[in-house]
């Protein structure tokens, strides 16, 4: 070789030398930037989760001395948290500043021989019995000014209700014990006299046309079967019910017409080893507290069973020591207690977690309450106010409350719910990630029992059977369907599949029976033809023959249905599975979901499976055939098993492209979180269910943060399967490798 041959090839040996580094160095970079991706992704989400799990956090604040006497009866501040209100038992409303260490602003005094008291169970109003048996209705305003862009509060005791004293009872007896409620215009209110009689007189509102003003209406009854001995009374805020204890029973009266107020039934509430100390009305005053002096605080809200609702035990909660006080939050399903040990505890119904446990108080507590946005805590020992600043943002998120039952108010039993909004502010979220991974898991169930067989059997044929020439426009033609916007199947499925399924489902049945009858009875007719006949037709454009058989059977099925929906359904085939076979139909279903994703889950199967099957090394196949294998035999033990790799791959691909499509899911769907496994019924998933409700969700509260628990769990599915496809895609490659 001469000196210049030798220069050129060790010139081109360094060329060829210096693209495969680069090569290497590109493809190695890559990968590593498409892990740290994935860990940034990973991490992102576990950065925006893990506050919800965080527990209540309290810090002490302040401690004050306040001015003024008598026991509390009232304890507040408002929402700036600057000024604290103090409504006494002998009449008296004291207003006092935080910032200003406590200072006492005013003093307020309500008129009257006050007998007894009582607070209102929503919203912060108190109503002072007087001896003559009339009452008045007080409230704490706070006026917000902006003088010279300076904000200024300014608070004063207001009447709701008029200043003059409103009569509940008509013969002037003094009340002893009282309870009242507001549900808009209209005021219940309910006492023990001092005789130990019991009286209930509701105050309908009407507005005065002329003034505007509110004018009320009593109308006096009186309550049948009250205890002798009345502990506590309490009215829910929608003037449903009365509460009345004596000791440990409960007596519920039902208030909802004042003409028929009945006793509904009398419970035994107490917990098991404990005497009621206290109860209250959880927020939206639909569930009843009840605190027990062994530290034991019970959930009780009506049930429907056997076609009555009744008031039932729902769950129980365990604080540390016998409960003196419980404030409930104002709009949350969450609560707080202190033990006469000076224990404070903080529970969350929904969850049915204890939140924070600690010792923060004296064993004197006269008073507990939150503020309105749960962010300051206020105990009050005596005339010294201490004040404790609580971090509690996502109390109702806990792993129990999305990953188990949970017994929401209302519900017969426990249930999966996700249902994230309402238009009450005393909604209880309902945000179990359940129905909607159950939801992904059927919508990919579906579109894989519609896809799997075709796509593997059209892959399996085209790569095997199929002349190259034919081959060379169905893979592509196949391929192309791929880069179909799903938006545009979703689009297809929503407004035009769903309701042609509706119309012609015996339609539907029709085809799915006769369409594989037909291809099987084509093959039996093209079986015994003669010789020449087939002979007509080149190798491998036999399939072509079934289109007309596909295209006919499809128009015939189509044709009949609304005779076969009139022989035997009377017309009506939805109505007859609904009314007849008790199962459920939605327009927009599984079915439908199943056919529409199945359409754009087919690409993927077949690309990857065709390529796996057309790739089975030509020696292997002649050697089977040259050994007196017939194609089938060969197809099913050489190509197929050698293929399996790959065929697998495809399959578990075609799953992670189900579980992660959103757009066809979201409009061929009825979006709605249900655990039903009937193709007549809709479905929500993880990723629909992130597209509809992440752009209304507000920041950083407990409803976007469970969001993107529902994205990170999504994220873990499809990390799961692939892992899970290459663990037995390499199992499968060592097994079948030496063939």
């Amino acid at each position: 070789m001469s000196t210049e041959t030798q220069t050129i090839a060790l010139s081109g040996s360094k060329g060829r030398w210096l693209k495969d580094r680069l090569a290497q160095i590109g493809v190695t970079t890559g990968g590593i930037l498409v892990l740290v991706a994935l860990l940034l992704i990973f991490f992102y989400l576990l950065y925006v989760v893990k506050p919800i799990f965080d527990g209540a956090r309290v810090e002490p604040g302040q401690q004050l001395t306040l001015a003024g006497g008598g026991e509390t009866v009232l304890l507040g501040v408002e929402e700036q948290n600057e000024l604290v209100y103090r409504f006494n038992d002998d009449g008296e409303v004291n207003f006092y500043s935080l910032p200003l260490q406590g200072k006492h602003l005013q003093r307020i005094r309500i008129p009257g021989n006050i007998t007894s008291v009582a607070r209102s169970q929503s919203g912060n109003m108190v109503a002072y019995g007087q001896d003559d048996g009339r009452f008045r209705v007080v409230a704490p305003k706070f006026n917000v000014s902006y003088p010279d862009n300076i904000r200024t509060i300014i608070p004063e005791a207001v009447y709701p209700f008029g200043e003059a004293p409103l009569v509940l009872d008509e013969q002037g007896r003094s009340l002893s014990r009282l309870a009242f409620a507001q549900n808009g215009n209209d005021l219940l209110a309910a006492a023990v006299t001092a005789d130990g009689s019991g009286i209930l007189t509701r105050f309908s509102g009407k507005e005065n046309f002329i003034t505007g003003e509110i004018e009320l209406a009593p109308e006096q009854v009186a309550i049948p079967g009250l205890p002798e001995q009345v502990d506590q009374l309490l009215l829910t805020p929608n003037l449903r019910f009365l509460f009345a204890r004596s000791g440990n029973e409960v007596s519920i009266y039902d208030v909802r017409n004042i003409g028929k107020v009945r006793l509904r039934n009398v419970l035994d509430m107490n917990a098991v080893g404990g005497n009621i100390t206290t109860m209250t009305l959880l927020s939206g005053g639909n569930s009843l507290l009840v605190a027990n002096d062994n530290g034991a605080v019970s959930q009780w809200f009506e049930v429907t069973r056997d076609g009555k609702r009744e008031f039932t035990f729902i769950r129980e909660f365990q604080a540390e020591g016998r409960i003196s006080r419980i404030a409930p939050e104002l709009n949350r399903k969450g609560f707080a207690t202190v033990s006469d040990n000076g224990s404070l505890d903080i529970f969350h119904t929904t969850g049915g977690s204890r939140l924070f446990s600690g010792k923060l108080a004296g064993e004197s507590v006269s008073a507990l309450a939150m503020s309105p946005r749960n962010s300051l805590l206020l105990v009050l020992e005596g005339d010294r106010l201490s004040s404790f600043h609580v971090e509690n943002e996502h109390p109702e998120v806990t792993w129990r409350a999305m990953w188990t039952k949970v017994w929401y108010e209302g519900y017969p039993e426990p249930q999966y719910v996700w249902q994230s909004t309402s238009g009450s502010s005393d909604f209880e979220a309902k945000l179990s990630l359940v129905p909607i991974s159950f939801g992904t898991i059927k919508a990919a169930f579906y579109a894989l029992l519609f896809a799997v067989p075709i796509a593997i059997a059209g892959a399996v044929y085209t790569a095997y059977f199929m002349s190259p020439g034919l081959r060379k426009v169905v893979k592509p033609t196949v391929e192309i369907m791929e880069a179909l916007p799903t938006v545009i199947l979703g689009f297809l499925a929503g407004l035009w599949l769903a309701p042609l399924i509706e119309t012609h489902l015996p339609g539907i049945v029709i085809l799915l029976v006769m369409l594989p009858l037909s291809i099987l009875l084509m093959a039996f007719v093209w079986h015994h033809l003669p010789k020449h006949i087939k002979d007509a037709v080149p190798e491998g454009w036999q399939s072509v023959l079934l289109l007309p058989v596909v295209i006919l059977v499809g128009w015939a099925s189509f044709a009949f249905s609304p005779v076969v929906e009139n022989l035997f359904f009377g017309g009506n085939a939805r109505g007859f599975l609904t009314n007849e076979l008790g199962i459920g139909f939605d327009q927009r279903n599984s079915l439908v979901v199943g056919i529409a994703m199945g359409f754009a889950v087919i690409p993927t199967i077949f690309s990857i499976a065709e390529d796996a099957v057309f790739s089975v090394p030509k020696h292997l196949t002649n050697g089977s055939l040259a050994l007196g294998a017939t194609p089938w035999q060969t197809l099913i033990r050489v190509v197929m098993l050698t293929a399996s790799p790959g065929i697998f791959s495809a399959v578990m691909m075609g799953l992670g492209r189900a579980v992660g499509e959103t757009m066809i899911v979201l409009m061929a769907t009825g979006n709605t979180p249900v655990m039903d496994f009937s193709i007549f019924n809709g479905m929500r998933t993880l990723a629909a269910n992130i597209a509809v409700e992440m752009p209304e969700a507000e920041v950083n509260s407990s409803h976007y943060r469970v969001l993107f628990l529902a994205a990170f769990v999504l994220f873990v599915f499809t990390f799961m399967f692939n892992t899970v496809a290459e663990f037995v895609r390499q199992r499968l490659r060592d097994k079948y490798s030496s063939m």
